[in-house]
This record gives structure tokens, sequence and C-alpha cells, in this order.
């Protein structure tokens, strides 16, 4: 039987309060007719016994309170699901706004998606090769993981999104088994025609899911706009056995909607006036990554987040840290020196890499570059601090080999064009050179073996300037 409920008990922001209402679910969908015969959607938030708290998702604006008709709808919210997805571009709601129609759906799935059983998890393996040295080479992203982006306001972690999207591919050459879901959440105009025109112009819209929120957009919008990228990232993955990598952008502005959401329900805030479930809310999304037994695809995510005042330890990066697999943080003052992408090397990490690198998935020198490369550059920041204190000129030998080391590996490894696309082979061989300007017996992380394998004994025949991109030469020619 079909009831509709007539009046509205009280409104508040986007939200409305029903009164007397049996066999209401939580998450549940309802229609609300107005007078004028326009439709507004929106879902069940709070139940106290037979009172209701419902989400507008088109806001409130021109809700009677006497002769509004709100239907239940008896199913959670669901994003229609279907391979055409590949190349289309959806609102944060999952609706169709590249003006191609709608998505004739194969199946239909709930946006919150089914939890993972432990037991069925598949350990992440292999990596997905981005093309960027420093991420690469010290910080793997490992198929199934999820590997977030720590920002700043006004840093440019839209390009590094944006080059991730177009140069990411798996290692196996299975392209074809390979697609990007990219959400983002609460960005202006301008940077959401930025994504689009880049993916379009660069030919790897074919193989992207887009999720657009717009910052003028309902707020509601924002927090449902992960749950349907993950969503259409799950089907893709798990029941068409793609290898799908997640890019989300920025899971801030989706705390923050969350904040304001909570504020209006009326809830007890906690940390910086963020709900107190903001941890099991921001797992319930970044648990969605991984691979599971019975299907060849993979869920990896990228969440990119802004710090705000560039603040680590607020709640929106510190509990991100401690639900993901490790971290790539960028550096403000590498970026005002002009390095791009300005990856703080240090603080980074991926706590899978281990697994997924070496022999039989990048080269059998890997790991032990990557101890040896971070145990220099670390020498590097201990030069530089004595070297502040003392001057450069009273630096031992042996110091002012690790300054330079520090400043080449700034210039030709962390810097890289924006459409420099390095392969894993280039990038550990330029290590190699790098690490070949330091004396052989600083290098206390490698073996001999490797060392006879790898070093450059003789300093001509190290030059940088062969790992630059055909196209970067010309730009600096012009």
């Amino acid at each position: 039987m079909i009831l509709d409920y007539v009046g509205v008990k009280e409104i508040n922001g986007s939200l409305i309060v029903l009164d007397d209402v049996d066999g209401a679910s939580y998450e549940e969908m309802v229609d609300i007719r107005l007078d004028d015969g326009s439709c507004r959607h929106g879902r069940i938030v709070q139940i106290e016994g037979k009172r209701v708290v419902v989400q507008v998702f088109e806001g409130t604006k021109s809700i009677s309170l006497d002769n509004t008709r709100t239907r239940l709808k008896c199913r959670p919210m669901e994003l229609a699901l279907s391979p055409e997805m590949m190349g289309r571009v959806f609102s944060g709601a999952g609706r169709p706004i590249d003006g191609f129609g709608e998505v004739y759906p194969v199946k239909r799935a709930n946006i919150n998606g089914t939890p993972m059983n432990p037991v069925s998890r598949i350990y992440p393996r292999n990596y997905i090769n981005t093309g960027i040295s420093t991420i690469d080479t010290l910080m793997t992203l490992i198929r199934g993981q999820k590997l977030p982006i720590f920002s700043g306001s006004g840093m440019k972690h839209n390009e590094l999104a944006v080059q991730i999207v177009r140069q990411a591919k798996i290692s196996d050459g299975g392209d074809n088994k390979f697609g990007i879901v990219f959400a983002a959440m609460g960005v202006k105009n301008d940077v959401a025609d930025y994504f689009r025109r880049s993916f379009d112009e660069s030919g790897v819209l074919s193989r992207v899911v887009m999720f657009l929120n717009l910052a003028n957009d309902p707020i509601i919008e924002r927090t449902l706009t992960p749950r349907c990228a993950l969503t259409a990232a799950e089907y893709l993955a798990f029941e068409c056995n793609m290898h799908v990598l997640v890019i989300m952008t920025d899971m801030t502005s989706y705390a923050e909607a969350l904040r304001e959401f909570s504020s209006s329900k009326g809830e007890i805030p906690g940390r910086k006036g963020f709900p107190g479930y903001l941890y099991s809310d921001l797992a319930s999304l970044y648990e969605r990554a991984g691979m599971i037994k019975g299907s060849k695809g993979s869920v990896t995510q990228i969440p990119i987040l802004t710090m705000p005042n560039d603040d680590i330890t607020h709640p929106v990066p510190d509990l991100t840290g401690y639900i993901t697999e490790g971290q790539i943080v960028l550096d403000r003052n590498l970026e005002g020196q002009g390095f791009y992408p300005p990856v703080s090397v240090l603080p980074s990490l991926s706590r899978l890499m281990k697994d997924g690198i070496g022999e039989g998935y990048t080269r059998s020198d890997h790991q032990a570059l990557a101890n040896q490369l971070f145990a220099a550059y670390a020498r590097v920041q201990d030069a530089r601090s004595l070297a502040s204190v003392i001057g450069e000129e009273e630096l031992s030998p042996v110091d002012k080999k690790f300054i330079e080391f520090g400043r080449l590996f700034e210039q030709h490894f962390v810097n890289q064009g924006f459409n420099e696309n390095r392969t894993i082979e280039q990038s550990l061989d330029l290590g190699w050179k790098l690490l070949s300007t330091l004396p052989r017996t600083e290098l206390d992380r490698v073996d001999d073996e490797l060392l006879d394998q790898f070093y450059i004994s003789d300093p001509s025949q190290i030059a940088f300037d062969t790992f630059r991109s055909a196209e970067k030469k010309d730009e600096d020619e012009d």
C-alpha cells in the first residue's frame, strides 16, 4: 500500500520533520511533491519513534508546511550501473550532466556499498605506474591500496590529479582493463571545466567516470559524491573485472559538508566542530578499496585533501592517516621554489610498497635504491641544518657532497614537467645516477653486488638532462 504523508511538522535548513510515520527505515528514499506539482527527492537521516527527519537534496525553499506530500520509496538511494558509464560525466548525486542522456542500467546498487568480508580480501600486490618519479620510486602505489595526498590550499594538487589520471596505467599492460573514477567535491566551475577539458584534450576521458559536485550545489549532494563514485568503482572492479583507480578531491570539502549537516541535525560536535563519528564515516569510504577473492579486479584509492593552514594534525588529515596505508605530502616551500610536483619526500611513505615492488614487479634493485635515496636525502636535511648555523663553507667535504646531492635530487628527481611521463626504469636509473654523485663509501643501505652493477664511478658519464622529455626540451628552447 502506498501512503502519502500530507504536511510537514518542521523545516530546518535542508531538513524537514514528519510526525506519525509508520514503517520508515534509515536511509530510505522519499519523494516530496510541492504545491506547484514539482517533485524533490530526499532520504531519511534520523528516526525517533514515529518522528522522522528527511534530508532534502534540492533544498527546502518553497516547501509548504501544510500541503507538501511526502511518499516513502521503501528502498535506499541507488545508482544506475552499466559498463557504458565509462567516458560519462555525472553530478555528485549520480545524474548524467554531459548531455548524452540517461545510462541504461544493467543493475542498481545501494550507494552505501556492501562491506567486504575481511576473510575474502586478497593482500594487495603489484603496482600502478603514475609516471611520476617520486611516487613510483619512493612511495609506490599498489593495486588495492588507499594512498592519500595531503596538500594545502592553493597548491597544485589539481594539476597533480590530472597528471595521474592522464598517465596512470597498470604494470602488466592490460590498459583495456584499467579505468579511473574521478570524484570532485565542492569545486568551482572553472576547476570543474579544467578537469573535463584536460581529460578530453588528453584523450583519456573514454576510460574515466567523472562525478562533479560544484561549490554552488547543495552540501547534501557533496556527502553523496564519494559514495556514488565508489559504488561505480566497485561495479567496474568486481563485476567487470577491471582495475579501477579512484581519485577523490577534496575530502576536506566533504568533511566540512558533513560537519554542516551534523550541525543542522543538532548533534554534539567533536574536534573543531566535526561530528564525533567523522573517523567511522571516513573509514566507511576508505575501506571500500581492495581486492577480493573470485574477482580479477581491484579498487585503488587516492583521496586528495587540503590541510587547513597546512596543519597535518587537523582532524581530517589526522584521521585519514590512521585509516590509510601511507600518505603523499606536498610541500609549500618546494612549490615556492618552482618545483613540480612539490612532493615532500621524508614525511611521505607507502606502507604496502614493499609487497608490490622488486623482482617480478618492478626491478630487483627498487627497494634498496628507495631505502638509500631516503637515507641520503635525510642526510641532506641534517647538512642543511648544520650549514644554517656554521655556514656552508665550514662543512666537511662529505657534507658538501650531500648538499650538492640534495640540490640535484630536487632539481632532477622531485622536479618533473607536467607533461613528463617517466617509466619506472627511467626513474630507477635516474636515482642511481643521483646516488653516483656521492662517494661510494657513503652508500651504506645498498650491498656491494648492486653497487657493482649500478654505481657509476666515472663522473663524466652522469648526465641528468637525458631524462627530460622531448616536449620539455622544446619548451625550454622556446
